[in-house]
């Protein structure tokens, strides 16, 4: 006998998870859900159709579908008590360690169709999540069709027979309105960057968090029972009743930080925190595989000096490892002074702003 021990084998994965972290789209029907707590059940309706797919944009976040789970068992964990509590998850760490990314993942995996992306800015407000309302637009076409199509003037009646301008033909929803439209399956919204917004932006969020709908005043005030309004989807539409938009099963919302602020206890309090770290060697080498179609020779060097910049306290983000093993396989790359000297650039610390 030498003495030593063979690392013990993973646990199974338990019974109450349905999100793995393998990132493979469901090759049948996708998988069922749990159920939502009582206390976390919507009666929206009426039921929309079904969103679309976006297999490009997953393939560009995530590549090809790697062997074994993509997040360590305790964040695997974390995302499966999200969706069994249908609450928010509040993803912190460093840039490029792959927060947003999580979004597609999610999606891709248990076939929740089209992420619905908000990235946030210091001027984004809690309306512009939701909808947007073009009132001028609507203004000058009510003022095309009282001219009519013989060259009445504005004001006088339209003598072509058309009905007015519908006023859903000028209502489109943001990204956050659009997931708490009432579907079958859950959407899936990705909140980039929340820490970059106006300090009153996570307060705003509370309310719609927490009853998982919201009025549209300019639908409540007009005379139409319904309306059929535009979505973020590509040329998608949606029917809303009476101006209010409520959810039939709460989204699934993943809403990334930097760390550059603190929020709220209230807004805390309704989400389910995730610190995620730098991915290790192997998954490193794993995420390479996976965007390049292929193992270049010599990416575990790369890796390994990726790996040891970010021990070293710097700040770096995937995609410069990314970027790093597609110049050095590109066919006539030349790893001398130069070469090298381009490789520092690509690697350099994001932290220290050049």
């Amino acid at each position: 006998m030498t003495g030593e021990t063979s690392a013990a084998p993973p646990s199974p994965p338990p019974p109450w998870w349905v999100f793995h972290a393998t990132g493979k789209a469901p090759g049948g029907e996708p998988p069922e859900l749990p159920a939502p707590p009582p206390w976390r059940t919507f009666p929206g309706g009426p039921l929309q159709s079904p969103p679309p797919d976006d297999d490009r944009a997953a393939e560009r976040r995530l590549g090809r579908v790697q062997d074994g789970p993509q997040l360590r068992r305790e964040e695997i964990d974390a995302v499966n008590a999200a969706l069994l509590l249908r609450r928010p998850l509040l993803i912190t760490g460093p840039p490029g360690v792959g927060k947003s990314t999580l979004a597609y993942l999610i999606a891709r995996e248990l076939g929740l169709g089209r992420v619905l992306a908000w990235s946030v800015v210091s001027r984004s407000t809690l309306k512009d999540g939701l909808y947007a309302y073009d009132a001028i637009g609507r203004a000058q076409a009510i003022a095309a069709w009282r001219a009519g199509d013989t060259g009445n003037p504005p004001g006088a009646d339209p003598v072509s027979g058309e009905k007015p301008p519908a006023l859903g033909d000028f209502v489109t929803l943001g990204p956050l309105g659009t997931a708490l439209l009432p579907y079958e399956r859950p959407r899936v919204l990705l909140v980039d960057e929340l820490d970059k917004s106006d300090i009153d932006l996570p307060n705003d969020l509370l309310h719609v968090l927490e009853n998982g709908s919201y009025e549209i005043p300019e639908l409540v005030r007009s005379n139409e029972e319904s309306a059929t309004v535009f979505t973020d989807d590509p040329r998608g539409t949606a029917s809303v009743e009476g101006g209010r938009v409520e959810c039939a099963q709460f989204p699934v919302v993943v809403i990334t930080s930097n760390g550059e602020r603190e929020f709220p206890a209230a807004f805390r309090r309704r989400c389910l925190p995730l610190e995620m770290e730098p991915p290790g060697r192997e998954q490193l080498i794993g995420i390479v595989v996976s965007h390049l179609r292929q193992r270049p020779e010599g990416v575990e060097a790369l890796v390994d000096e990726f790996e040891n910049r970010l021990r070293g306290g710097g700040t770096q983000s995937i995609d410069q490892l990314l970027n790093a093993v597609q110049l050095t396989t590109a066919g006539g790359f030349q790893a001398d002074a130069d070469g090298r000297k381009l490789l520092e650039m690509l690697l350099r610390d994001l932290s220290k702003g050049r």
